[in-house]
């Protein structure tokens, strides 16, 4: 399988001016001036597409997806459905990462691993974490650490729910216990082993993190908050978690534009900042007294277009906006040959319109799976 991609303006997610991509297999082979005759001179089917007044980008990278759905608060009726591929592909995602949230009883940890083995089948690269809101927390050995060296899918533990109602209202050190084992499950498999924490709407913020790093012996660079932006108090407070070297994560809504502003113009590290969709998640309405008043649920395509606004809308350089979905998810997450278009880097790759950011094609290891704003390829039971 080869592709050559000309023509187009590269963002690696840096700027690298006009140039080529050769594609082959699941890699980039090649950025550069490619000679197509010696190309066509080997005897192989190959594509050549002409990316001209478009923009080349490594493919997003979504670090918080409930894949076989989530929800439930308000009873049975109101659990989500499994994600579909092609609701990914058409949002620019090529790397993603499943997980658990409320409902650890009646969605399994196996039930996700092997949705996540699914759809990498069907093309998208997966991974998920292990664990769900409570603590303790589910399994598919018999603990965290083993999950993460086992089972080749699971690069951490999350989401683990803090200053919420719903949470398994952990002490400091069942906290602690948790963070470690993933940490040591990553160090003995060479993989993240970060701890995953979901952020609620209570008024104790993210303070049980920075206890953490205070009163124990664990790297803030294992720490990786999300849902921030519930308030500016609290979006403060992650403002300092990440300056302490934690990463945070902000749900795609209708103002992340506004929330990136924000987090830049009061020192947050640009570089321990990413974004993701909550894809499939419910998301649930309550009134100050904790009732439910209503619900909804996510969509993966909220990502695509929040980075899209953040460019159009508020007028942020696309190489700024695009390592909170690329490069700074890669790093968080260990996954070495993820998010950057650069030789040797799996061949994950968007064409973006110059003008519109419209998304034109979208190569998944190497694999076309959208062209011309056309699904190439579906799931399995997809019409």
């Amino acid at each position: 399988m080869i592709t050559i991609i000309k023509n187009g303006e590269i963002y690696a997610p840096e700027p690298l001016g006009k140039t080529s991509i050769l594609l082959i297999d699941q890699k980039i082979a090649k950025i550069g001036n490619i000679n197509e005759q010696a190309v066509k001179n080997l005897g192989v089917e190959y594509e050549v597409i002409d990316a001209e007044g478009s923009i080349v980008v490594p493919g997003f990278i979504d670090p918080h997806v409930h894949l076989i759905g989530g929800g439930g608060e308000g009873g049975f009726a109101t659990r989500t459905p499994e994600i579909q591929l092609s609701d990914m592909v058409k949002s620019g995602i090529t790397t993603v990462v499943g997980l658990l949230g409320t409902d650890g009883t009646t969605r399994h940890m196996t039930s996700l691993l092997a949705k996540a083995r699914g759809l990498e089948e069907e093309g998208m690269t997966t991974f998920i974490y292990t664990g769900n809101y409570a603590v303790p927390t589910p399994t598919i050995t018999s603990n965290v650490k083993d999950d993460v060296i086992l089972i080749n899918k699971v690069i951490g533990a999350g989401e683990i729910a803090i200053s919420d109602s719903r949470s398994g209202q952990p002490s400091l050190h069942e906290l602690a216990k948790l963070v470690a084992e993933a940490r040591v499950g990553g160090m003995l498999s060479g993989k993240a082993g970060i701890t995953h924490f979901h952020t609620g709407p209570g008024k104790d913020y993210l303070s049980l993190l920075h206890q953490l790093l205070k009163d124990y012996e664990i790297p803030s660079s294992q720490l990786y908050a999300t849902h921030v932006t519930r308030s500016r108090a609290l979006f403060d407070d992650a403002i300092n978690l990440a300056n302490k070297g934690g990463y945070v994560d902000i749900t795609a809504s209708h103002n992340t534009g506004e929330w990136i502003t924000y987090y830049k113009e009061n020192g947050g590290d640009m570089r321990h900042l990413t974004l993701s969709s909550d894809g499939n998640g419910s998301l649930p309405k309550f009134d100050e007294e904790g009732n439910l008043t209503g619900f909804g649920v996510a969509s993966t395509q909220t990502l695509y277009q929040q980075v899209v606004s953040a460019v159009k809308d508020h007028g942020m350089p696309l190489e700024e906006v695009l390592p909170l979905v690329t490069t700074n998810t890669s790093t968080v997450l260990k996954l070495t040959n993820k998010g950057s278009v650069q030789e040797s880097n799996d061949a994950d790759v968007l064409i973006l319109d110059k003008d519109s950011l419209t998304i034109q094609h979208v190569f998944a290891k190497g694999h076309h799976m959208l062209k011309n704003k056309e699904l190439l390829i579906k799931g399995t039971f997809e019409n």
